[in-house]
C-alpha cells in the first residue's frame, strides 16, 4: 500500500533531521512516495524526490528575508501547486517556522483533509505563546524535541509528543576516541553566508588577541560547505591570518571533540558542542532592525538553548554590541587558563545534555508520522502525480 508524503525543510539542521526520519519511515512503509524541498541529505535518500534548496532558503533575520521576498514568494506558490497536484496524505513540516507556518495555512485551505505534522516545535514559547492556540487549529500533530514543550501545546488542544532530540543519535554516530588539544581553539561562525561575514571577523580578531598571550595556540574553522569555505578563506586572507588558521569542510563535530575551547554562532551548533562537552561562549549578531524587532517579541532570559534548558547561565552569551573581540577573547582566555573552570562547565554541559532524551528519536518520530498515515485513507485509487515517478 503506497503512502504519499510532502515534506518541507529549509535549513541544514532540518535536512539532517528529515533524512534520519525518512530512513526510519521507509522501514515501516513499504512503498513510501516522497516529494518536497529540503537539502542534499534528504534529496539523496529520496532519489531526488526532495528538491535541494537549502543553500538559498537558509536566510536568517527579518531584513534579510525581506530582501529576498520575491524569490520566497515564487517558491511558496510553486510548492503549493505541487501539493495541490500530488495530494499527499501527510504534509510534514520540519522547523523553519517563518515559512512553514504560512505554508501550513495555505495547504490546509487548498486540501482541508490533509494531515499536517510539524516536526521540531517552533520556539513560540520564546517569542509568542499566543500563537499556540492558532497552531492548534491549524496542525494535527506537534513533535517536540524538548520535554517542557509538550504541556504548552496540549493545554491548547494540539496533540503533541516528546521524541527526544535527533542530535543524540546523529552525534553519537560521529563520536571519536580523541583527546582534547589544549592548544587548539575552535571558531564556529555558522552555516549561513551572512553569519560568516558578520561573525568570523570578530572571531579572528579574538584569536589574534589570544595569540598575543600564547603564541603557540592554533585555530580551526569548520566550513559547512565548499561555498562557505571559499568565503572563509577570503576573510582569513584579508585579516592576514592564513598562517595560523586552518579551514576544514564538514568537520565541525570532529573539531568540537578535539578543541580545548571554542566560540560559536548562536544556533544548533551550541547544542552539539554541549553534547560533546566543548567549553565555549556564543555570539549573536544580526541587522540592527532585526534585533530591535526581536527584542520586542522575545520574552526569555537567554538566547542559547543550553542556558534555556538549564534555566541558568552555563555559557557566556555575547549579543549584538557585546559581541566584540575584547569580550570573546577575555572569556576564552579564562577557559584556556583555568582547567578547573573548563571542567566545571563540562559537568554542567553534561547535565544539560541529558535533557535531550535517549537514542532512537528518528524511529520515534517515524512512529508518530505513521500514526498520521493510519488516520488517512490510502490514495492508491486516486490519480496522483507521485505514481508517475
Amino acid at each position: 500500500m503506497a503512502r504519499y508524503l510532502y515534506v518541507v525543510a529549509g535549513e541544514h539542521s532540518g535536512d539532517a533531521h528529515g533524512a534520519g526520519l525518512l530512513e526510519s519511515l521507509a522501514k515501516q512503509v513499504y512503498d513510501l512516495k516522497v516529494r518536497g524541498v529540503g537539502g542534499a541529505q534528504m534529496s539523496k535518500i529520496t532519489g531526488g524526490g526532495v528538491r535541494d534548496w537549502v543553500e538559498d532558503a537558509a536566510v536568517m533575520g527579518v531584513v534579510e528575508v525581506l530582501k529576498r521576498y520575491g524569490w520566497f514568494k515564487e517558491q511558496f506558490h510553486k510548492m503549493l501547486q505541487e501539493v495541490r497536484e500530488t495530494k499527499p496524505e501527510v504534509l510534514l513540516l520540519i522547523d523553519y517556522p517563518g515559512f512553514n507556518l504560512r505554508f501550513a495555512k495555505a495547504a490546509r485551505a487548498a486540501l482541508p483533509d490533509i494531515r499536517i505534522v510539524y516536526y521540531v516545535s517552533p520556539q513560540v514559547w520564546a517569542w509568542n505563546k499566543r500563537r499556540i492556540p492558532k497552531m492548534a487549529k491549524l496542525l494535527d500533530q506537534m513533535i517536540c524535541l524538548f520535554p517542557f514543550e509538550v504541556e504548552l501545546y496540549e493545554n491548547s488542544g494540539l496533540k503533541s509528543a516528546f521524541v527526544g532530540h535527533p542530535l543524540v543519535d546523529e552525534l553519537e554516530e560521529k563520536r571519536e576516541e580523541v583527546h582534547r588539544d589544549e592548544l587548539l581553539v575552535g571558531l564556529f561562525p555558522g552555516s549561513r553566508e551572512r553569519e560568516v561575514a558578520s561573525l568570523l571577523p570578530i572571531m579572528l580578531e579574538s584569536a589574534k588577541r589570544l595569540r598575543d598571550k600564547r603564541s603557540n595556540l592554533r585555530f580551526e574553522v569548520p566550513a559547512a560547505s565548499k561555498k562557505l569555505a571559499v568565503q572563509i578563506h577570503n576573510l582569513i586572507e584579508e585579516l592576514e591570518a592564513d598562517d595560523w588558521v586552518d579551514v576544514t569542510i564538514g568537520q565541525s563535530h570532529s573539531l568540537m571533540q578535539r578543541a580545548c575551547v571554542g566560540v560559536l554562532a548562536s544556533g544548533t551548533a551550541t547544542l552539539e558542542a554541549a553534547y560533546y562537552g566543548l567549553p565555549y561562549c556564543l555570539v549573536y549578531k544580526v541587522a540592527p532592525v532585526t534585533y530591535c524587532i526581536a527584542k520586542l517579541v522575545v520574552k526569555i532570559d537567554f538566547i542559547g538553548i543550553v542556558n534555556i534548558l538549564a534555566k541558568e547561565k552555563v555559557v557566556e552569551e555575547f549579543i549584538q554590541s557585546e559581541a566584540t573581540p575584547e569580550n570573546v577573547s577575555a572569556c576564552l582566555w579564562e577557559l584556556l587558563d583555568d582547567s578547573a573552570k573548563r571542567e566545571a562547565m563540562q559537568l554542567k554541559l553534561a547535565e544539560t545534555s541529558k535533557l535531550l532524551g535517549e537514542p532512537g528519536s528518528h524511529a520515534r518520530v517515524a512512529d508518530v508520522v505513521m500514526e498520521s498515515f493510519l488516520d488517512c485513507p490510502s490514495q492508491d485509487m486516486v490519480e496522483n502525480e507521485f505514481s508517475q515517478s
